[in-house]
């Protein structure tokens, strides 16, 4: 097979109180990506929708990633990528993730499959490195394996799929851009032991939530005391939003990666759509264009279609 077609997976990074190791694929928005494998060595990246992507492979986020695998492979060929961008850089659902992902899951096809799921996570953190100077997997992780996922380590690589309950995601992402390295950059360095301990059994809390499908727990562990406190700053409304949204029946949620996009979950499609005319009607008076997303938790991450 010389040609492939993958569909890629927004996500959900942090899941409020999981910063950096706890990640969500979402069945909507979705990138689609063309690899097609070429006989000589080289990689070439397009845009098929006219967003402005680097074409230098080292500094793309497709791209790093395969470069990182042909090293690896230390064989004669290469890639072009074709990428038709649905999921928009800067809105906080997994931009960068999606296209570090699918270009190493669908090069990987076309190669046999002869790398693991852990390696292909482990060729995308560059695509991430690239996106915001660090490698995280919060992103890429879900994005190839598909539902929730928990990042023990780093390094070494330690990924855990963590089972969950059916749950409806409602994510607003409001029009202005939240570069993931600034919003870094704005965090503080330390934090106190006694916030550290209440984020420590947040993330406990949620992740048991999640494995007993208990729709209560995971609703008391939606709470950040350290992240969410700073880069909210940085949303227009997210305050009224994550207030209105919880009064309505929403577990909970919060910002969505780095942000501006915001995500709420909800135990059925009927709260999922209240919220989304929460949302659509606080950002409506704000006056800022905003898109809305009802959805679900992929379950497959990135595919072959």
């Amino acid at each position: 097979m010389k040609q492939v077609t993958v569909q890629c997976p927004a996500t959900v990074a942090n899941l409020v109180c999981g910063f950096d190791i706890l990640g969500m694929a979402l069945n909507k928005p979705y990138d689609l990506m063309e690899v097609r494998l070429l006989n000589e060595p080289g990689i070439i990246i397009t845009s098929k929708n006219g967003f402005p992507l680097p074409s230098d492979p080292a500094h793309n986020t497709a791209g790093a990633p395969l470069l990182a695998m042909l090293e690896e492979l230390d064989q004669p060929i290469g890639f072009e990528v074709i990428i038709n961008k649905q999921i928009k850089p800067g809105s906080g659902v997994g931009s960068s993730a999606a296209s570090a992902a699918g270009s190493v899951v669908a090069a990987n096809h076309l190669l046999g499959n002869r790398f693991s799921k852990e390696d292909l996570v482990r060729f995308a953190l560059f695509g991430e490195k690239v996106a915001s100077g660090v490698k995280h997997a919060d992103n890429v992780a879900p994005c190839i394996y598909g539902g929730i996922t928990l990042i023990r380590s780093i390094f070494p690589l330690d990924i855990i799929s963590i089972p969950a309950p059916a749950l409806h995601v409602t994510v607003v992402h409001p029009q202005i851009e939240v570069r993931t390295s600034d919003a870094r950059q704005i965090l503080r360095k330390q934090v106190l032991l006694k916030d550290a301990i209440r984020q420590w059994g947040n993330i406990a809390g949620l992740v048991a939530g999640f494995m007993k499908e208990d729709y209560d727990l995971i609703g008391r562990s939606l709470e950040d005391v350290i992240i969410e406190p700073v880069r909210s700053m940085l949303i227009p409304g997210f305050d009224e939003i994550k207030e209105k949204c919880k009064a309505a029946g929403a577990l909970g949620g919060g910002i969505s990666g780095s942000g501006p996009s915001i995500f709420m979950l909800s135990k059925d499609l009927t709260t999922a759509g209240a919220l989304e005319k929460i949302m659509n009607d606080i950002y409506t008076r704000i006056g800022l264009d905003h898109h809305i997303y009802v959805t679900t938790i992929n379950q497959e991450g990135v595919k072959v279609v």
